[in-house]
């Protein structure tokens, strides 16, 4: 099917193009936003990087497009703490850069507000803990979407409630 543009041309059949996601986040209400969208975000090992010198710390990640409404879509973001003070892993796989981690929750738990512990869940029971001075992170796509075999499902979601 064929439409027309404002000018009357004819050509190809118009595609909606998918928002670009730019967030950013200075406290926990911010966090779960972005923790909202990053839900069953895949991140390669390889692709987390801890800046100590420049206390930042970051991902590259391809998160699920949950607002995408036409189809499953994944997209390639990038997801960036500052005044990261330490980082510590635990229970995440060791076996190479090239290990995939799927990120389920960023919570955040203030120990001396406005300084806390960002933690990043992974399924399997991995985290990334983030001793930050105050929340200041980002959350931006990277690039166009591409099409998703199907949507994340959690055994969770299909539990009948009483």
């Amino acid at each position: 099917r064929r439409s027309r543009d404002p000018a009357g041309r004819r050509g190809p059949p118009r595609r909606e193009l998918s928002p670009v996601l730019k967030l950013a986040a200075l406290d926990a209400e911010d966090l779960e936003v972005i923790s909202t969208h990053m839900q069953d975000a895949v991140v390669r090992i390889a692709d987390i990087r801890h800046l100590p010198a420049r206390r930042q710390f970051a991902l590259l990640a391809n998160r699920f497009a949950w607002e995408s409404k036409d189809r499953p879509e994944r997209r390639r973001a990038g997801l960036h703490f500052d005044r990261v003070l330490a980082v510590r892993a635990r229970n995440l796989r060791r076996d190479g850069e090239d290990g995939v981690l799927a990120l389920l929750a960023i919570t955040f738990e203030a120990t001396s507000p406005p300084a806390g512990i960002v933690s990043l869940a992974f399924s399997g029971g991995g985290t990334i803990r983030l001793e930050v001075e105050c929340i200041e992170a980002s959350l931006r796509d990277l690039g166009p979407a591409w099409a998703a075999a199907n949507a994340p499902s959690h055994p969770e979601d299909h539990q009948k409630k009483p």
